[in-house]
């Protein structure tokens, strides 16, 4: 683990899973197209979602996919991770007041590139609503070790030129 409590690449093996949870608000899907910009009248009117084949309003696809990133970031690895990708496909609606099940599996592990893939699945209920794999790069415990000892020479260097 480092030290924000996220897993190094070197503690993560093929299995590994972790799931979080968010309950998607009517404030979430009005901030949301706030900040994105996406006030599709599906996510916003209730009038007009009415009439579409989902009778009613939906939350935004990317909303909904937030719950991954959340799951990645607090969950497996956690805190250090960084996405270098997400393929998705977004197969049922999310409603306002559905909670969103997010599960992060490990998949596969490249300890030399600090690089993981997961699978990545949002679930409401018994329903998958999206499906896809992340390709993340995660702390090193072994580059942090490597960089410390490093740091320690050069501060052994400066140290013993100002002494001598």
């Amino acid at each position: 683990m480092n030290e924000m409590n996220g897993h190094d690449i070197e503690d993560l093996q093929p299995g590994m899973s972790a799931t979080f949870s968010k309950t998607i608000t009517e404030a979430d899907i009005v901030l949301f197209a706030g900040v994105s910009g996406d006030n599709n009248a599906v996510h916003v009117n209730e009038e007009f979602a009415a009439g579409t084949a989902f009778g009613g309003r939906i939350a935004h696809g990317f909303l909904t996919a937030s719950v991954i990133s959340a799951a990645v970031a607090n969950r497996l690895p956690g805190p250090g991770t960084i996405y270098l990708g997400q393929q998705m496909r977004f197969k049922a609606p999310v409603r306002p007041g559905d909670t969103v099940h997010a599960c992060v599996t490990v998949v596969s592990v490249d300890t030399a590139k600090a690089r993981a893939v997961l699978s990545t699945v949002c679930s409401v209920r018994d329903t998958v609503v999206i499906e896809g794999e992340a390709q993340v790069m995660t702390t090193s415990r072994a580059r942090r070790e490597a960089k410390a000892a490093q740091m320690a020479q050069v501060a052994q260097a400066t140290a013993a030129g100002v002494t001598a």
